[in-house]
């Protein structure tokens, strides 16, 4: 029998793994953010529509007012799929008159939100996005979109 909490049981451990994966997490979608052309701003939704990851920190209503525009972003082709059989989300492009706004699936229901300029390459997004979604969003997890809406927005330490 193990005692639970105890230098033994390895509670200590996951809550370490789970704080490192997160920091792995923010620092992808960090660097996605930086280096691929045309991206204005990349924020992480859970399937309940709630904040996982920012790429810049700002106001917390502005992202969390992306956050439900992707969340509708993300139900609205949910509803398309199940209305016509097609599947579940790859990624969605909304093309404006001053730029993009791309959503595509990660992992554990939860989804890339990016904002991209008018002059950005979208193949090239979609790209990365897909790149991203293979390194971070296998590693998601229950435990990890916890950590990640929990910490979301808070400066790391050092």
């Amino acid at each position: 029998m193990m005692w639970t909490g105890g230098p033994q049981s390895g509670a200590v451990e996951p809550v370490t793994d789970v704080k490192a994966a997160a920091a792995d997490f923010n620092w992808l979608l960090n660097r996605f953010a930086t280096e691929t052309a045309g991206v204005v701003d990349v924020i992480g939704v859970s399937s309940d529509g709630l904040l996982i990851a920012v790429s810049q920190l700002r106001g917390q209503a502005d992202s969390e007012r992306l956050a439900a525009i992707v969340s509708g972003i993300t139900s609205l082709a949910m509803g398309a799929s199940g209305n016509y059989g097609l599947g579940s989300l790859n990624k969605v492009i909304i093309d404006l008159e001053e730029g993009h706004v791309l959503v595509s699936a990660l992992g554990a229901g939860a989804v890339l939100g990016v904002v991209a300029s008018k002059e950005a390459k979208l193949g090239n997004i979609a790209y990365e996005m897909t790149l991203f979604a293979n390194r971070a969003g296998a590693a998601l997890s229950p435990q990890l979109v916890m950590e990640l809406k929990n910490t979301v927005g808070i400066a790391p330490a050092g």
